[in-house]
């Protein structure tokens, strides 16, 4: 959610950021509607000065046999009319709430300034894509040749959109599952925590899925309950309506989940194999920081969803996403594509993002600094680390053998039990 004390002490620098993500006419209809409640506070509390007044002086008036029903029909005229700015100031509080909660969070001074996901930056590549002698296979036709997956079944029992893995599938999703939370507990610093998969509706708009994207997440029948869409949503809300010490800072957690999306608007986009379900696995990492330390911490995080990837010995490249393509709830957002031969081009695979104080100024987490201290919002970060489906693919992929084998890279080895699965 957007600072209004920025907007009113800042309109023209939020006006201009915002305008880089296609935003227009939000700072002047969040100042008008923030002039008219101010402007209706000041005649409620002037209105009750006066009642309050009047109604002491009425005992008095009575004492000395005076004709209060004046006095007493116009203060009741009063109050009348208190009750009725009083509703118009709750309807405003709405609309201002919704505006302020249904518009996209302001990109950091580095994000890179552009319409669309075409400007997005490269900042660097990081392996070579596998030189085959043969004509590489998608892993849709790896995986269902040998057994791994069943896309047919899956469609059976779900529908489209949805995956089943058989056998050495099922066990090889499961090793990915367990080698990233053992690199990112043991070796980077995360604490695992294990989370629900169904939230409430106050828990999704916490870290911005909702009022917004609604169309987008499965939700439950009672209407205020929702399957999550990552494990963000509840990661993030265990510290929500906290105030935390600067001593607890930061606070890093890694939790897998499955994940359900309904991804309205995509139809057509990757409808083969593991890229777009509406039910996948994914690892995910949640920083908690103090608001000097975010963006050291944004590299952090960036740097530790690499160490997966790096040590999968998969090709992949980083890229810093446009102001335009920077999702709703985020500052700045580094992507982590990996390589995918079948495609001749590289894939999503993680994204890095830090959302500064929006998400915390929406979920209420706060710290103080020190005993005493008035307290601030902390800033909030999170990442894939790292979709699992997309790994399981990418692995596929990038390790096929001519007979139609795959080769099990290196340090999977321990957690699968072979290096070879054909």
């Amino acid at each position: 959610m957007h600072d209004i004390k920025l907007i009113r002490t800042e309109p023209e620098k939020v006006k201009a950021m915002l305008a880089t993500r296609g935003v227009t006419g939000f700072v002047e209809k969040v100042l008008a509607l923030d002039e008219k409640r101010r402007a209706i506070i000041v005649d409620v509390e002037g209105l009750k000065a006066k009642r309050n007044e009047v109604s002491k002086s009425i005992p008095q008036l009575k004492k000395e046999g005076k004709d209060v029903a004046p006095i007493m029909a116009e203060m009741k005229a009063v109050g009348e009319e208190i009750s009725t700015k009083d509703s118009a100031l709750k309807d405003i509080d709405a609309e201002l709430k919704n505006i302020l909660m249904t518009t996209q969070n302001l990109p950091s001074e580095t994000t890179p300034v552009g319409k669309d996901e075409s400007e997005n930056v490269e900042v660097k590549k990081v392996g070579e894509p596998p030189k085959m002698d043969f004509e590489p296979k998608a892993h849709w036709d790896l995986g269902e040749n040998l057994g791994l997956l069943d896309f047919e079944t899956a469609a059976k029992i779900s529908g489209s959109r949805f995956s089943l893995y058989r056998g050495q599938g099922a066990k090889l999703e499961r090793a990915l599952i367990n080698f990233m939370l053992d690199t990112h507990t043991t070796e980077n610093g995360y604490t695992e925590v294990m989370v629900p998969y169904i939230v409430k509706r106050s828990t999704m708009e916490g870290t911005g899925q909702l009022p917004k994207f609604e169309e987008d997440s499965f939700k439950l029948m009672d209407g205020d309950s929702f399957l999550i869409p990552t494990a963000e949503v509840p990661v993030t809300n265990m510290y929500r309506e906290s105030i935390l010490s600067a001593d607890d800072l930061p606070i890093a957690h890694t939790a897998y989940t499955a994940c359900f999306r309904s991804e309205a608007g995509s139809a057509g986009r990757d409808t083969r194999g593991l890229i777009r379900l509406h039910q996948f696995n994914k690892v995910e990492m949640v920083r908690i920081c103090k608001p000097d330390d975010s963006y050291n911490e944004l590299e952090k995080l960036l740097s530790d969803a690499e160490s997966i990837l790096q040590k999968l010995k998969l090709p992949y490249r980083v890229i810093t996403l446009c102001t335009g393509d920077t999702g709703f709830s985020a500052a700045k957002t580094y992507d982590l594509e990996v390589w995918m031969p079948s495609y001749g081009r590289y894939v999503e695979i993680s994204s890095c993002s830090n959302c500064e104080a929006f998400q915390a100024r929406r979920a209420e987490i706060k710290f103080k600094r020190e005993a005493g201290a008035k307290p601030e919002f902390v800033h909030t970060l999170n990442g894939s680390g790292l979709a699992v489906g997309r790994t399981f693919a990418a692995i596929l992929e990038n390790f096929q053998q001519a007979d139609g084998s795959i080769k099990i890279p290196e340090a999977l080895v321990p957690f699968f039990g072979t290096d070879i699965l054909d």
